[in-house]
This record gives structure tokens, C-alpha cells and sequence, in this order.
């Protein structure tokens, strides 16, 4: 197979904090079709197997770019892995739409840092896995430049369903703590994430949204997933029923990854997943 190029670039949203991307793909001069991939909840860009993963699609005719949302806890000077807790607290679900947007703007750019004859704009494609597939639905609904897009192991909605109790006392301590188990990490969630949504929710509401989403939807997740349960993926059909869902046998909710991941092959499930992505973006080319 020809040999992959990563380029390294930086992104500059409307809200002034940078966040970084880079785009796997065979230079040959041909315009090839985009895929976005989106990570969740604690995620990053260079989480567990996702250089792998990009250097998958990119073997294959793709130019695939990953992102770390720019309040997901890296910086522009240190991406390897989430540190910055202030940060990451004072995400929300609007700033990563924002995200988003500036990465679409920034591959349309003709002076940006992918050069445009590699590229087939009008097949851009959006990944999203966990809660970046949350995201990948409701950018697609609002955005006609996405072609189509592919979900693994997404959340069915942003809406938490806070009972009032720990809501009112989310909002009068001000911050909620979750940890994270890989690093033992305490992580802040800021109540401005409740206000953010509340103040949003026709714009992030998933079980509405989808249903006005134009692009077709391909939906996957592991039938083992430990995370987030199936009958989330079956609620997404039921809201799209034009959807082309798949219940991977055996995979769980990072399709066979972890962090840090030492081997040189794609695990079995996410290979599966990839593959099943890549015929489903090539029936909507």
C-alpha cells in the first residue's frame, strides 16, 4: 500500500482556544473524500488506537482528520493526554458544535494546512464515538456541507435527566466531580453545562434534532458495551428509521481499545467498525 502523510496543524475557533488536529492520507494528487473523527467524554485525538485508526483510512483513500475538542482537557502545547482540568471543566456542548465548525471552515480554507487538491470537498464525513456522536448528529442536522455521517457507541441524548435534587445542588456548589479510572484523575464538570444545554436545547436536543437530519446515518455499536447500552443505538433507529444500523457481536464500548495501546494491528472491532464505515460512506459518495 502507498505510504500515509501526517500533517499537524492547529485550529482557531470564535472562542479563542486553539485546539489541535492532524490529517492522515496518501499524497498523490487526487482529490479523496474526508473523514472527521470525533472523540467522546475524556477522550483525545492520539487516544489508545486512533493513529491506527487513521492510518487505516488513509491506506484506503481517505484523508482522515482527528481532533482533540479544544475543552477536553489537552493543550496546544502538550496533546498527549488530558491535564488541564480547568479546561475541561469548563466545556460544554456548544463549544465542541463550535469546534467543529471552525475544523469544516478551516479544510475549506484554500491558505489552510491541507492543500485542497487532496481533498474532495463535497464528501466530507463525520465519525463520531461516545459522546462525539452526539455531536457528529447535531452538526450534520445544521450543516449541508457534511455528506454523511457514521456513529460508534453514541449517547442518544444530552440530556442527563438531573433530578432536581442533585441539580439544585450541582448549581449551588457550583462544580460536580467525576474520575477518571485510567489516571485517577479528578474531573470537574462546571454547572455552566446544565445552563449551556438548557439555554440550547433546541439546538442540542438529539431525540428532536435527528429526525430533521437530512444526511444518512450509519449506527454502530457493541453488543458488549459496558459504557453506554445498546437500546441507546436503538432509539437513534427508531428516531431515523432510514438509518443503517449494525450490533457488532463481542465489541465493547472503545470497540477493543485502550489506552495506551502497544499493538501494530487495529483491534478486531474497531477494524470492523472501520470497515463498515468505509462501505457505508462509499454507498453516499
Amino acid at each position: 500500500m502507498a505510504e500515509t502523510l501526517k500533517v499537524d496543524f492547529v485550529v482557531y475557533p470564535e472562542h479563542e482556544r486553539p485546539f489541535t488536529a492532524d490529517a492522515t492520507y496518501t499524497q498523490d494528487g487526487t482529490q479523496k473524500p474526508v473523514v472527521i473523527y470525533t472523540h467522546g467524554f475524556k477522550g483525545f485525538k492520539d487516544w489508545g488506537h486512533f493513529n491506527l485508526l487513521a492510518q487505516y483510512f488513509g491506506e484506503r483513500g481517505f484523508v482522515f482528520i482527528k481532533f482533540n475538542f479544544s475543552h477536553n482537557g489537552t493543550s496546544v502545547d502538550n496533546y498527549a493526554d488530558v491535564h488541564d482540568m480547568e479546561a475541561f471543566g469548563r466545556n460544554n456542548f456548544s463549544i465542541e458544535l463550535e469546534d467543529l465548525k471552525s475544523l469544516i471552515d478551516l479544510v475549506h480554507d484554500q491558505d489552510g494546512p491541507l492543500p485542497l487538491s487532496e481533498m474532495d470537498l463535497g464528501r466530507i464525513y463525520l465519525i463520531g464515538h461516545s459522546r462525539g456522536g452526539g455531536s457528529v448528529i447535531l452538526k450534520a442536522a445544521e450543516d449541508p456541507r457534511v455528506k454523511a455521517v457514521a456513529t460508534w457507541a453514541a449517547v442518544n441524548d444530552f440530556d442527563q435527566r438531573w433530578d432536581e435534587l442533585e441539580q439544585q445542588q450541582w448549581k449551588k456548589e457550583g462544580v460536580q466531580w467525576v474520575t477518571n479510572f485510567r489516571t485517577g484523575q479528578r474531573m470537574p464538570l462546571y454547572y455552566q453545562i446544565v445552563e449551556d444545554y438548557l439555554e440550547n436545547v433546541e439546538r442540542l436536543d438529539i431525540p428532536k434534532v435527528i429526525k430533521k437530519m437530512k444526511q444518512p446515518l450509519l449506527i454502530l455499536h457493541g453488543e458488549e458495551d459496558e459504557t453506554l447500552p445498546v437500546q441507546m443505538a436503538l432509539d437513534l433507529h427508531t428516531w431515523k428509521p432510514d438509518a443503517e444500523l449494525h450490533l457488532l457481536p463481542g465489541a465493547d464500548h472503545s470497540f477493543g481499545g485502550q489506552h495506551p495501546y502497544e499493538k501494530e494491528e487495529l483491534p478486531e472491532a474497531a477494524q470492523t467498525a472501520a470497515d463498515l464505515s468505509i462501505a457505508f460512506f462509499g454507498k453516499h459518495a
